[in-house]
């Protein structure tokens, strides 16, 4: 019996750029768009000098928008957070870029540091909180843009939990 696997036999496409498709202008799928997350994430000159922090509430900006989706940078000190809530017809992902965030869904609580994306559908109920002593940074790309952010108070998100699944990108 072979044991062999694809990547022994063929090694990591990674490392062979030749195999790679060529990146489109503007993603379209789940898998483009996380890769244009970890892009943006991966070059610190495109957002690092744009951040700043607010103490009365979360500070964000909108950094890239493309056809039909928006990139957005967040900052996060000690103690902020998003409220429970969904995006309403957009899909999205989310990258920790600096620092720590907890997110909290009916199914538990989850800690995100730096390099930690989620990626969500339609409906996905959750509330980002930043619990560290550090401030925290973080992307957000949804498609299609998004337009709606309700807040659930812990009774009505019941019913939509059931609705919403997350992955670990």
């Amino acid at each position: 019996m072979n044991s062999d696997n694809d990547l022994q036999i063929a090694g990591d496409l990674l490392e062979v750029p030749h195999l790679l498709q060529t990146p489109r202008e503007h993603p379209s799928t789940v898998a483009e768009f996380v890769g244009l997350a970890r892009a943006i994430a991966a070059d610190r000159s495109q957002w690092a000098h744009l951040v700043q922090y607010d103490a009365t509430s979360r500070w964000y900006h909108r950094l890239r928008t493309g056809p039909g989706y928006e990139v957005w940078l967040l900052s996060w000190v000690p103690g902020q957070g998003s409220g429970l809530h969904d995006h309403g017809r957009s899909s999205g992902v989310l990258t920790v870029l600096e620092g720590t965030l907890t997110e909290r869904t009916e199914r538990g609580t989850r800690a995100l540091g730096a390099g930690a994306q989620r990626v969500f559908a339609p409906g996905y109920v959750h509330e980002v909180v930043n619990d560290a002593l550090e401030p925290a940074v973080s992307l957000h790309v949804y498609y299609p843009g998004l337009t709606e952010m309700p807040i659930y108070s812990a009774c009505t998100a019941r019913e939509s939990y059931d609705d919403a699944d997350a992955v670990t990108a």
